[in-house]
């Protein structure tokens, strides 16, 4: 049986299981409608047209895992920040482990999107924020609203800082020949709130995995949001993210991506304005060889007056690998004053190595600074002669490039630990030790 038909026909046996609402009932059954429609995206469609996802649905992937499967904290310490003190949500193959997190509702609430889906108290929670900025249309976001059962639940109140950075992290244990598995988050941080927060996918073994994740973040009036995600998984496992991220006045989210691992990696990022004096950060650093793939699809939607935005991309291409960037700024008519960078720089090793970039921008708006930039080469082989006659070797010298054109978006990591862990991954992708404090 195809993933497509076998997910339609789990659908009726899965809200059986779940305690819905009829409010959720109705959510959950326009969605998998939408599913059954529209099915996997192919390149057919113009936002797919650089990845297919044909290779990774001919697994026969188990859509539940057939039993619950726990981990030791031992076995998994490398993946956590473990150098400082943090809220962790940690999930093992969909399911929530209480052994490996550490929640609270201390001031915030760092918990469970079940509870949210479930208990009566967090109503309000539901009808206002669940499925309201996710896209009712795209085929992947509805088929992970149909099967929204389990994720990260963030709520940082009006004018509250979290005291410590919230780690989210979904292990796949690999039990299962092939298992795919649906999280879904939502986060709400409330005006004058401050947070940090680090997402991760990781398997355990090298058995396929194919995640479909859909993530919500609201961003009230003067919030901050750092949101970090990690993408440095086997090579068998595939990743589909879905982020939406709705933005009033005065907000400020910044989003960074860094992909490293995994098979095929899709990452659609949505920003929505909705109010003045937004500020919205896009950056990402991908570094990857084989025959991996990644693709970056982001977009901006500059819908109010006198906000920026600012995206930078940076990738480094080896082996066959496919590098997919294609990016939006989006400038309605009411939209003046809008300031939108967008760039997009790419390294290619190896002549197998393939980038596609289409960088575009719409505006409506007669009134606005907006701008986009991308190149794609190769390294600067007089850079690399100068520090080759200086005694640096030369696979140490192409390192300190290669670093040196990341660096821009490493530098706007905020938190010190993280910073450190991603220098010292990009490191090991680079096959030295840089030699200097990582």
């Amino acid at each position: 049986m195809e993933l497509k038909e076998k997910l339609i026909s789990s659908f009726m046996a899965f809200e059986e299981k779940v305690d819905v609402t009829a409010q959720l009932h109705d959510i959950r059954t326009s969605a998998i409608k939408n599913f059954e429609n529209k099915g996997f995206p192919t390149k057919k469609e113009e936002a797919w047209k650089y990845t297919s996802l044909n290779s990774v649905l001919k697994n026969d992937f188990s859509v539940f895992p057939k039993r619950e499967n726990a981990i030791e904290f031992k076995d998994v310490k490398q993946f956590f920040l473990h150098e400082i003190d943090t809220y962790k949500l940690v999930f093992v193959d969909g399911k929530f482990s209480s052994f490996l997190s550490s929640t609270t509702h201390e001031g915030i609430d760092v918990c469970l999107l079940s509870s949210v889906l479930t208990k009566p108290k967090y109503k309000m929670v539901l009808d206002t924020y669940f499925n309201q900025i996710a896209s009712k249309d795209e085929s992947l976001t509805t088929l992970n609203t149909a099967f929204a059962q389990e994720g990260a639940y963030i709520n940082i109140p009006k004018s509250k800082v979290a005291d410590k950075p919230i780690e989210i992290i979904h292990f796949s244990t690999g039990e299962e020949s092939a298992l795919m598995v649906q999280p879904r988050n939502l986060i709400i941080v409330g005006e004058n709130a401050h947070v940090q927060i680090i997402e991760r996918h990781q398997s355990l073994n090298s058995n396929p995995v194919l995640t479909n994740s859909v993530t919500e973040i609201f961003a009230q009036k003067r919030a901050i949001v750092d949101y970090y995600k990690i993408q440095n998984d086997e090579q068998t496992a595939n990743l589909i993210d879905n982020t939406y991220i709705s933005q009033k006045q005065e907000s400020r989210v910044a989003v960074h991506t860094f992909s490293f691992g995994g098979n095929i990696t899709r990452n659609n990022l949505n920003f929505y304005h909705f109010g003045e004096r937004i500020d919205s950060t896009l950056k990402g650093i991908t570094i990857i060889g084989d025959k991996q793939h990644v693709d970056h699809y982001t977009l901006v939607n500059h819908a109010t007056p006198n906000c920026e935005s600012h995206q930078n991309y940076k990738t480094i291409l080896g082996g066959s690998s496919t590098g997919v960037f294609n990016g939006k700024i989006f400038v309605e008519k009411e939209a003046q004053k809008t300031d939108a960078f967008q760039q997009n720089n790419n390294i290619l090793l190896s002549d197998k190595a393939t980038i596609n970039a289409k960088p575009q921008l719409e505006i409506f708006a007669d009134d606005v600074k907006c701008s986009h930039g991308c190149t794609i080469g190769q390294l600067d082989e007089r850079a690399m002669f100068y520090m080759q006659q200086r005694g640096i070797p030369q696979k140490e010298a192409k390192a300190l490039l290669l670093y040196a054109f990341s660096n821009e978006v490493i530098e706007s990591i905020k938190i010190p630990e993280l910073k450190q862990r991603i220098m010292k991954i990009i490191a090991t992708k680079l096959g030295v030790n840089l030699g200097f404090d990582l």
